[in-house]
């Protein structure tokens, strides 16, 4: 079968049930009930959740073979905690479990590929699989009965209180925690900042285990995580590395060519009429969308314009707009470098905010349905504006969904800024490897060579003619693919097998790619 993109489909792939994506305003049923796992408690005054090690936590929470677990990626890189906790869930013998945490980023030290070979996991859910495992799971070096599920964060949340992704045991990791188990990111020997990703697992999961590196008096203040949701705690030497937070993701560009399109991005934000006080904006934390920051906070302040508020990985480049009064409040769901993370604890206005909060669509209101402009990052964009952040030019997975499609249908205007190639290979293509993010949610593409509008996307008229007004050089996207082909020439379509390894949900539940395994040559 086809999705409403032309993408074809399985019906199945092994016991999962492919639902296709029809549309934006074409939203799968949903049952709108909350299913929870979260079971009650009873404490005595004298009691303490307090326990000596992770493996009497893991004996204590009941974990079997066949469960669920998760784990936020708030330290992104500097993370310890993932390997500890799965070197001794391997130790103890438990085997098969979905390995379900917000995100699989590169760990230090330990290759989670080899969880999968040894049958200590055996299904996977989280919003990307880069690294060695992706790269396993991509060349067949290893090979799971059950599709990898990769969902936009705002997905997640939707499918954890639906029952869709059930959560037995999750694992958080707080850089300080009393014995009780409230706890934070905000303080500590090792903080990270926003603990937003875990907030819905901690609400959600049957056991919950803090996991921290600085126990603080009763109670833990601030208070990110309520000791009403936590069964255990365990204090351990390091939960991980902040300095290593913004590793492959928060990094300042000096190349000419990435800070000409950071430049343009910001232009077509500050063109618009839509750019006044009270605007709000999500510009992530790859390095052009780090540079557009900086220059829209340079027209900002020269037309002492004020935004309400900026949405999601919170940058240093972000918290500087803040402090010279530029932006309201920052609403942050995770804090993408070592500034960002000490800021909620100093600053009034640094709020921390549940991802379910942040990008559920399934909800009673989320702040993307409020957002005016977003800044993607892409690896691929095609002549129908979808866009490929997961794979890239050889198949290899390069990165995650994060919260780039849920911004796309939030913003009022959603900007994709990319250069038209990179090396010897095309960034804007006729058809994308694999579709992420639905073209028709798609403003504009920025590029070195020009901006292409999307005659599709419900503010085209408003957005021409506000562009019309400057020397931005307008061009279709056709143009653009065009020109990047005639510079690197016709790339060879990847092979693949027809083995699906990972599927690609939208934000709704509904598919709208699935990836294919790499064909290796013999």
């Amino acid at each position: 079968m086809r999705n409403q993109l032309g993408i074809e489909l399985p019906e199945t792939v092994g016991a999962y049930q492919v639902r296709p994506y029809m549309g934006l305003d074409q939203d799968q049923p949903y049952c709108g009930c909350i299913v929870s796992q979260r079971k009650a408690g009873h404490t005595k005054a004298g009691d303490t959740k307090l326990l000596p090690s992770i493996e009497d936590a893991i004996l204590a929470s009941g974990l079997k073979d066949g469960m669920t677990i998760s784990f936020h990626h708030s330290f992104r890189e500097g993370d310890f905690t993932v390997g500890m906790v799965m070197e001794v869930i391997a130790r103890l013998g438990i085997r098969n479990l979905v390995f379900a945490p917000s995100a699989v980023v590169n760990l230090q030290g330990f290759r989670l590929s080899d969880y999968v070979k040894n049958g200590t996991i055996s299904r996977i859910e989280a919003s990307g699989i880069r690294g060695e495992l992706g790269d396993a799971l991509m060349s067949g070096e290893i090979q799971m009965e059950h599709p990898v599920i990769l969902r936009p964060h705002g997905a997640r949340p939707r499918a954890i209180e639906s029952g869709e992704l059930k959560i037995d045991v999750s694992f958080i990791a707080a850089s300080a925690s009393d014995e009780f188990g409230n706890c934070t990111g905000q303080i500590g020997k090792n903080p990270c900042g926003s603990l937003g990703y875990s907030f819905v697992d901690a609400h959600y999961a049957a056991k919950v285990v803090v996991i921290t590196d600085t126990l603080v008096d009763y109670p833990c203040c601030p208070t990110s995580i309520s000791q009403q949701y936590v069964d255990y705690v365990v204090q351990v030497d390091q939960i991980g590395d902040p300095e290593k937070i913004g590793k492959g993701a928060a990094r300042v560009t000096k190349n000419p060519r990435d800070l000409l399109i950071a430049q343009r991005a910001a232009q077509v934000i500050t063109a618009s009429r839509l750019y006044k006080n009270g605007y709000s904006f999500q510009t992530g934390a790859g390095a052009i969308s780090i540079a557009c920051t900086k220059f829209l906070a340079k027209t900002s302040k020269e037309r002492q314009v004020t935004a309400s508020f900026a949405l999601g990985g919170i940058t240093a480049a972000i918290l500087e707009m803040y402090d010279e009064g530029l932006v309201k409040t920052l609403a942050c769901s995770q804090s993408f470098d070592a500034a960002a993370a000490k800021a909620i604890y100093d600053r009034p206005g640094v709020v921390e905010i549940d991802n379910a909060d942040y990008a559920n669509p399934y909800s009673k209101g989320c702040y993307l349905n409020h957002l005016t402009f977003g800044v993607l990052a892409a690896l691929e964009v095609d002549t129908d504006f979808n866009v490929n952040i997961l794979t890239g030019s050889s198949g290899q997975m390069m990165g995650g969904l994060g919260g780039g499609p849920d911004v796309a249908a939030g913003a009022d205007i959603s900007i994709v800024a990319l250069p038209i190639i990179r090396g010897r290979t095309p960034s804007v293509v006729k058809r994308v490897f694999t579709c992420c993010t639905p073209g028709e949610s798609v403003a504009c593409v920025v590029t070195q060579a020009g901006v292409a509008l999307n005659p599709k996307h419900k503010h085209y008229a408003m957005l021409k003619a506000d562009l019309e007004k400057t020397n931005l050089k307008i061009v279709s996207i056709q143009e653009l693919q065009s020109l990047a082909e005639s510079l690197t020439g016709t790339p060879k379509p990847i092979p693949t097998t027809d083995r699906v390894v990972a599927v690609v949900e939208y934000r709704d539940g509904s598919v709208v790619d699935v990836i294919r395994q790499i064909k290796t040559e013999p």
